[in-house]
C-alpha cells in the first residue's frame, strides 16, 4: 500500500482513498454480492474469521491479497469480529452503476464497533452492551458508560485504581476508550475492545460542548453533574465517538446521570468474582446467583436484574417499596402478569434501533405484538394496590394509535429486510396497491400474449418468458425459425433457440418494470414514514419499556420467593446482621442432599466470628451465604433465610481463595496480601468482611502472625462485621481477651478412617481439622496418609525424627499403634485352625499386603 496511488487501477485508487480514512480498523468494501478486504485487512480477516486468503490480480505491479464475505451473511462475520474486540467500517455503493463513469461511488455509511452495535444478531440479549471511556488525573479517574440501545448514559469518578477496577468489573464494557496520555494502562491492558483516542476528545470544554449539543441544553446543571469534571471529560469522548461511528442522529440520548458512590453498597472486583454473582470462577454462567434468580419473561428484564445485582442500593425507602411490590404480587396471580409480559420481548433494544432508524421489518412486528399486551398489563395492575406497582403502571402508556398503525401497515410475517419490498400490508396505501396490481398483472398478460402469438404464428413451442437480465422475450426453437413473423426483433441467440421482442411486449415491459421500481420506492418511503410517526413519542416509548422491565424483575422476584421459600428481610437503623435458618441460594440448588440451614448473629457486641472446622465442612459456604443474603436484601429481594434483620451496610469485602497472577508477576500470596490490604485500608464499621484462610500462602509462623494481626486490626481498629475462617486454631484464643469476638465451628463426625460433615454451625472452637481424613476421601494413596499420621503424631507429641517418614519400617508404625493392613490381617488369622494349604495362602496374602 506504499506505492504511489497513480500506479493503481481506478477502483483500487478509490479503495485506498477510503482506507486511508480508517487506517486502524477493517474496511468491508462492497463489490457486488460481497464485502471485500484487501492487503493487510485481508490477511487479518482471513486469520480472525478463518476464511480463504486469495489474490485479486495486480495493482501497482504487485499481487493484491484479498478476502471476502457474502453480503447476505455479513452479520455472522461481524458478530465474530466484535466478540474479538474488532471494529469494522462498512463501505457501500451509493452511486448508480448505470450512470457511473469509472468505479461506482462508495462511502463508509457506518462503523461497527463492539460497544456501539445494536443489531439483534450481534448482541447477547441477556447482557448489557456497554461502551465506556476512562480518563485519569493525579491518581483519580473519570469513568463514563453508555448503552446505545437504551440511551442509558452515566458517569462516575472512582477515587483510586481499586475503585476503577470495581467499576469496570461491574459494567463489563464491550469497548473501552482511553486517551493517548492515559497513565494507568496496567489497569485495562488485559481487555478486548480497547480504543486509544486523541487527547482533545477528552478536553473539558470540548466535552461539555459536545454534551450540551447532544442534549439540546445550554448547561449541564439540570442533570446535577456539573462538578464531576473528570466524568464529563470521559462522557464527552463517548458522544464524539458514537457520532463518528453511527453517522446518524441519536435522539434517545437525552440525559446523563451521576452515579454517586454513597448510593450503593460497594463491592470491589475481587468480591464480585468471589461471590459469583453473574459469572462463576471458571468464567461461565452456570451455578451463579443470576442463574438461580433469573426466570424473567423478557431479555430487558434479565439485563435489569443483573444491573440490580451488581449495584445494590443503600436507599432503604426504595428497597422497601420493592419488597411491598413483591409481596403484593405474591398475593395476586403473578404468573398471569408473567404471561402478559413475555410477548413484550426486547422492547428496549427495538426502540434503540428505532431511534437510530435501523429497525428492521420484524422489529415493527414485535413492537406491534408488544403494544397488543399493554392493555392487559394495565388491567392486571389496576387490581393491585401497591405504591411502586401503581407508579410503574402510570409510566406505561398503551399507544392504541401505534398498535392500529402497525396492524394496518405491516404484514403478519414480514421479511427480514425492506430492501426487496413485500413489507407494507395491502390496503395501507391505495397508490402502492395500484402499482403492485400493475406489476403483478404481468403474469396474466404474458399468458394471454403467449396463447395469442402461438395461435397467430402456428409455432407450438413459442413461449413468452422473463428474466432480470434481458427482461421479457418470446422464445422460439430454431426448427421454427422460418415461421417467425417479420415484426419479431431478435434479442438473444442461444444454442437451440432464439429469443425475440415485439413492440407490444416491449411497451408492456417498460410499464411493468417502471411500476415495480415505483412500487418499491413508494414502499420504502412509507416504511420511513413509520419511523417519523413513532419517533414523535420516543421518550414516552422508552419510559414504558423501562417500567415494563422493572415490572418483569419484580414479578420474577415474587415467583422466586414463592418457589424457593424466600422470606422478606427487615432493615433497621441499628447495626448488625441477624438471620435464622439461612441458606446459600446457589449451593442449595445444586446439592443432592438437603441443605443444612444455619443462623447468624453479629452486632455491636459481637462484631467478629472466628470460624473453624474441617475442610469441606462448609465454612466458605456459610460465609458466602451471609454476603449473598445481605446483597439480596439490598436489591429489595426476599432472601433465603428467616427472621432476617439487616443494619446499615456500606461495603461488602471478600478475601476468599486466590491464584497466581502470572501476567503481573504476582504470586498467590501476593494476590492474597493485595486483597487483604485493600480491605484493611477501606473497610469501615458498617462493612461486611469475609476473610477465608489468611496467611496460608506463606510459612506457618508468618501466616499465623499475619492472620492474628489482621483479625485483631479488623476487630479493634475498624470494628467491621467480620466472618474470619481459619485453620490456625491459635486464633480462637483471641476471643478470650476481646469481647467483640466469638468462636463458632462447623462440626464433623469421625467413623474410623472416614468422616461425615455435619455442615451445622456450633458455638465454640473446633477441636481438630480432620485434614488427613479429607485427604483420604480425595484419594491420596494410603501409604502417604499413613506416613502423614506418623508425622502428625510426632508434631503433636513434640517428638521429631531425622529419618524421613518414607524410609521408616512398618514396625515403627506398629510400635506407635498406628493402623497397618499387615497387622490387621494377622489379627484375623487363627493358626490353630488352618490347613497347610490355607496357611500358605495366608502367607501369600500377607506378602501382597506388605508389598503395597
Amino acid at each position: 500500500m506504499s506505492s504511489a496511488t497513480s500506479q493503481h487501477t481506478p477502483m483500487m485508487q478509490q479503495y485506498l482513498g477510503i482506507k486511508a480514512e480508517h487506517p486502524d480498523i477493517l474496511l468491508f468494501y462492497r463489490m457486488g454480492d460481497f464485502y471485500e478486504l484487501f492487503y493487510d485487512d485481508a490477511k487479518r480477516a482471513a486469520e480472525l474469521l478463518d476464511i480463504s486468503l486469495t489474490a485479486r490480480g495486480k495493482s501497482g505491479g504487485n499481487a493484491i491479497p484479498m478476502a471476502g464475505v457474502p453480503y447476505h451473511a455479513v452479520d455472522n462475520y461481524l458478530a465474530k469480529l466484535v466478540k474479538l474486540g474488532q471494529s469494522v467500517a462498512i463501505c457501500e455503493q451509493i452511486g448508480d452503476p448505470a450512470t457511473s463513469k469509472g468505479p461506482v461511488e462508495r462511502k463508509v455509511v457506518r462503523i461497527v464497533t463492539p460497544g456501539t452495535i445494536t443489531e439483534e444478531s450481534l448482541l447477547d440479549d441477556k447482557q448489557d452492551n456497554v461502551l465506556a471511556a476512562v480518563v485519569s488525573h493525579k491518581g483519580q479517574f473519570g469513568f463514563a458508560t453508555l448503552d446505545i440501545s437504551s440511551g442509558r448514559f452515566a458517569i462516575s469518578e472512582p477515587k483510586d485504581s481499586e475503585a476503577l477496577q470495581a467499576e469496570i468489573q461491574r459494567t463489563q464494557p464491550a469497548e473501552l476508550l482511553y486517551p493517548d496520555d492515559f497513565d494507568a494502562l496496567h489497569l485495562i491492558d488485559n481487555r478486548n475492545g480497547l480504543r486509544r483516542r486523541p487527547e482533545w476528545e477528552f478536553e473539558q470544554d470540548t466535552a461539555i460542548s459536545q454534551l450540551n449539543q447532544q442534549f439540546g441544553t445550554l448547561e449541564l446543571n439540570g442533570f446535577g453533574v456539573e462538578k464531576a469534571v473528570l466524568g464529563l471529560r470521559a462522557a464527552g469522548c463517548i458522544i464524539q465517538y458514537v457520532k463518528d461511528t453511527q453517522r446518524a442522529a441519536l435522539p434517545h440520548i437525552k440525559r446523563i446521570q451521576l452515579e454517586n458512590i454513597n448510593d450503593s453498597v460497594l463491592m470491589d472486583a475481587a468480591t464480585r468474582r468471589n461471590l459469583e454473582l453473574t459469572q462463576n470462577l471458571s468464567g461461565g454462567t452456570d451455578n451463579t446467583l443470576l442463574s438461580v434468580l433469573d426466570k424473567t419473561a423478557t431479555p430487558m428484564g434479565s439485563r435489569l436484574l443483573q444491573r440490580w445485582l451488581h449495584r445494590p442500593l443503600t436507599n432503604t425507602d426504595i428497597l422497601t417499596t420493592r419488597q411491598q411490590a413483591i409481596g403484593a404480587l405474591q398475593d395476586s396471580d403473578f404468573t398471569e402478569l408473567a404471561q402478559y409480559l413475555k410477548p413484550i420481548g426486547d422492547m428496549e433494544r427495538i426502540l434503540g434501533r428505532l431511534a437510530l432508524r435501523s429497525a428492521r421489518p420484524r422489529d415493527f412486528a414485535r413492537l406491534r405484538q408488544a403494544f397488543g399486551q399493554l392493555s392487559s398489563i394495565q388491567a392486571f395492575l389496576a387490581t393491585i394496590d401497591a405504591g411502586l406497582l401503581s407508579s410503574l403502571a402510570g409510566e406505561v402508556s398503551e399507544f392504541p394509535e401505534f398498535l392500529e398503525l402497525l396492524e394496518r401497515a405491516i404484514i403478519d410475517n414480514p421479511p427480514v429486510l425492506i430492501r426487496d419490498g413485500g413489507v407494507i400490508a395491502e390496503g395501507y396505501s391505495a397508490e402502492l396497491d395500484e402499482l403492485r396490481d400493475l406489476a403483478q398483472g404481468a403474469t396474466q398478460y404474458v399468458e394471454q400474449l403467449e396463447a395469442r402469438e402461438r395461435e397467430r404464428t402456428g409455432i407450438p413451442t413459442l413461449k413468452v418468458g422473463y428474466n432480470k437480465v434481458h427482461g421479457f422475450f418470446i422464445d422460439i426453437s430454431r426448427s421454427y425459425s422460418d415461421q417467425v413473423p417479420a415484426e419479431y426483433i431478435r434479442r438473444q441467440t442461444l444454442k437451440n433457440n432464439e429469443r425475440y421482442i415485439i413492440a407490444e411486449l416491449k411497451e408492456h415491459e417498460d410499464k411493468v418494470l417502471t411500476s415495480q421500481s415505483r412500487a418499491l420506492a413508494l414502499e420504502k418511503r412509507l416504511y420511513e414514514g413509520l419511523f417519523d410517526t413513532l419517533l414523535q413519542k420516543l421518550a414516552e416509548l422508552f419510559s414504558s419499556a423501562n417500567a415494563l422491565a422493572e415490572l418483569d424483575v419484580l414479578c420474577n422476584l415474587a415467583e422466586r420467593a414463592e418457589t424457593l421459600n424466600y422470606h422478606k428481610p427487615e432493615f433497621n437503623q441499628q447495626s448488625g446482621i441477624r438471620y435464622d435458618r439461612g441458606r446459600h441460594p446457589v449451593v442449595e440448588q445444586v446439592m443432592q442432599s438437603p441443605f443444612i440451614a444455619n443462623p447468624l448473629n453479629i452486632d455491636t457486641s459481637t462484631r467478629m466470628l472466628i470460624i473453624t472446622g474441617p475442610n469441606m465442612g462448609g465454612k466458605s459456604t456459610y460465609m458466602r451465604q451471609t454476603a449473598l443474603i445481605v446483597l439480596l436484601a439490598y436489591i429489595g429481594s426476599y432472601v433465603p433465610a428467616e427472621n432476617t434483620q439487616v443494619g446499615q451496610i456500606d461495603r461488602i469485602f471478600t478475601r476468599i481463595g486466590a491464584s497466581d497472577d502470572l501476567a503481573s508477576g504476582r504470586s498467590t500470596f501476593m494476590v492474597e496480601m493485595t486483597e487483604t490490604a485493600n480491605i484493611l485500608n477501606n473497610a469501615t464499621a458498617n462493612s461486611l468482611v469475609l476473610m477465608d484462610e489468611i496467611g496460608r500462602g506463606t510459612s506457618t509462623y508468618d501466616g499465623l502472625s499475619l492472620a492474628w494481626s489482621c483479625a485483631e486490626y479488623l476487630a479493634r481498629n475498624i470494628s467491621a462485621y467480620t466472618l474470619f475462617a481459619t485453620h490456625y486454631f491459635e486464633l480462637t484464643q483471641l476471643a478470650d481477651n476481646m469481647n467483640e469476638l466469638a468462636n463458632v465451628h462447623l462440626d464433623a463426625v469421625e467413623h474410623g478412617d472416614t468422616i461425615s460433615f455435619m455442615h451445622a454451625v456450633q458455638s465454640g472452637a473446633a477441636n481438630r481439622s480432620f485434614g488427613l481424613q479429607v485427604a483420604q476421601l480425595a484419594g491420596v494413596p494410603k501409604a502417604v496418609i499413613q506416613a502423614a499420621k506418623v508425622k502428625l503424631h510426632e508434631l503433636e507429641s513434640g517428638e521429631t525424627s531425622a529419618v524421613p517418614v518414607s524410609e521408616r519400617t512398618e514396625t515403627q508404625l506398629d510400635l506407635l499403634g498406628m493402623p497397618n493392613p499387615v497387622t490387621d490381617a494377622l489379627h484375623n488369622i487363627d493358626p490353630d485352625n488352618l490347613t497347610p494349604k490355607q496357611a500358605l495362602e495366608a502367607l501369600y496374602q500377607l506378602k501382597k499386603l506388605a508389598d503395597k
